[in-house]
């Protein structure tokens, strides 16, 4: 079997835990981080994420080494 190349945007973006679950970061936190959202927002945009269920296989399928 050949190996399956990775997606480069989505190793950038995902990773995978111990559990099999894929992490991910917030989104909506790139820009205005000090002007228009509210401090409470920010806090919550400091914690990761984790992808539904219903697209964890094709996320894993874009990253099948990590």
């Amino acid at each position: 079997m050949p190996k399956i190349k990775t997606h480069s945007g989505a190793k950038k973006r995902f990773s995978v835990t111990k559990s099999g679950k894929i992490k991910l970061s917030s989104m909506n936190r790139r820009h205005d981080i000090k002007g228009c959202k509210s401090p409470k927002r920010k806090r919550q945009l400091r914690k990761a994420g984790y992808a539904d269920a219903t697209n964890a296989p094709t996320l894993k399928r874009l990253i099948p080494y990590k």
